[in-house]
């Protein structure tokens, strides 16, 4: 198994160690981990926490849209500099997107656009793919995906089942994520694609499949046994497809 989206900077150290250590026995090979700017979640201190694990937990870096929406530029520029320094050590530009669930003005959807597009460009420049988060925004972030003509991983997707289908069929990957046991969108994409550039994510601490609890990454095989079920056959399949996936969209050494 390998979760292919969290958000281990979240956990408290002690708690981020005993996370790992089950991580491990539950045989989830490898953790990619979205290390994104927002408020104070600061992209250069979730990476000092999060540096001792890069044996097993493996980073991209990005600018989360709800905090692009605040057009601080001082900042874009920052994170993108941190992104040059590390472009060596990271799979991947993002999380980036955008989000028009929290953006209602046209100003903040503006400012998401534009910083989305700085980073595509940087994607682009540095010859590597993009999470993508896109909520209410779906068609126009894959548009700009294919415009750029950058490989996107749309992360713990959302959208409609013909648009999926779209951004798989011209060579993106989709995130199914572990609200497959509760998001109904969630549950209809992935009855309805092949598993063909699926990956398979936790999101965690976010969208867990345990009520009450805080999602983490060996949750992942919720995910899995859920869509081993809808497609009729093993956990075992689905787990290879979906490291296979995940390994080629990444680039992923392990």
């Amino acid at each position: 198994m390998i979760d292919s989206h969290a958000h281990l900077e979240f956990f408290k150290e002690e708690e981020r160690k005993a996370i790992l250590e089950r991580c491990k026995e539950e045989r989830v090979k490898a953790i990619v981990d979205s290390i994104s700017e927002y408020r104070k979640k600061h992209v250069w201190k979730s990476w000092n926490i999060l540096s001792p694990y890069f044996d097993y937990v493996y980073p991209t870096v990005g600018f989360h849209p709800n905090e692009a929406r605040r057009g601080n530029w001082e900042k874009v520029k920052k994170v993108e500099e941190f992104i040059l320094k590390h472009r060596d050590e990271i799979l991947a530009v993002g999380e980036i997107g955008l989000d028009f669930h929290y953006a209602k003005s046209e100003k903040e959807r503006e400012n998401q656009r534009a910083i989305f597009e700085h980073f595509l460009d940087l994607a682009v420049e540095l010859n590597l793919p993009v999470v993508i988060h896109a909520r209410k925004s779906e068609r126009e972030v894959y548009e700009l995906v294919q415009k750029k003509g950058v490989l996107g991983i749309f992360h713990s997707y959302a959208g409609d089942v013909d648009l999926a289908k779209e951004i798989l069929e011209n060579g993106h990957y989709i995130g199914i994520n572990t609200g497959i046991v509760f998001i109904p969108e969630v549950y209809e994409v992935a009855k309805a694609v092949e598993l063909d550039n699926i990956l398979v994510e936790t999101d965690a601490p976010y969208m867990s499949p345990v009520k009450g609890e805080k999602n983490i990454p060996c949750y992942v095989r919720v995910a899995i046994e859920k869509i081993a079920k809808l497609k009729g056959i093993s956990f075992e399949e689905v787990e290879e497809i979906t490291e296979r996936n995940t390994i080629k969209a990444f680039n992923l050494k392990i």
